[in-house]
């Protein structure tokens, strides 16, 4: 069964910086397309960042782009995102989830996703 567990999550001050690490089990992150996804209370699910499963092709939601680098370490099968300049509306649940196909940006069409992780941007 196809696990993909994200960590990095926490307390952030605002101006300052996160990284976010996605590790899935077998192969997944090598080898499938991979996204994070934010949902803030109240607020619909939004579409954060996405690569290609070759890690070539990167896409950033405009909320992030310009402050956000995704990237993936096949090797050690892990996807991270990194964000600086982070603002309390980053404050969200952070998930992570994996595709082999459809719209990058459309969270329904993700097969796998992880659990979540908390970040919370304070003043």
């Amino acid at each position: 069964q196809v696990q993909l567990v994200e960590t990095g999550g926490g307390l952030v001050q605002a101006g300052g910086s996160l990284t976010l690490t996605c590790v899935g089990s077998d192969h997944t992150v090598r080898t499938y397309n991979m996204g994070w996804f934010r949902q803030a209370p109240g607020k619909e699910r939004e579409f954060v960042a996405a690569i290609s499963w070759e890690a070539i092709t990167k896409f950033y939601g405009d909320s992030v782009k310009g402050r956000s680098t995704i990237s993936k370490d096949n090797t050690k099968n892990t996807m991270t995102l990194y964000m600086e300049n982070v603002k309390p509306e980053d404050t969200a649940v952070y998930y992570c989830a994996a595709r082999n196909f459809g719209d990058f940006y459309d969270y329904d069409q993700y097969h796998f996703y992880g659990q979540g992780t908390q970040v919370t941007v304070v003043s």
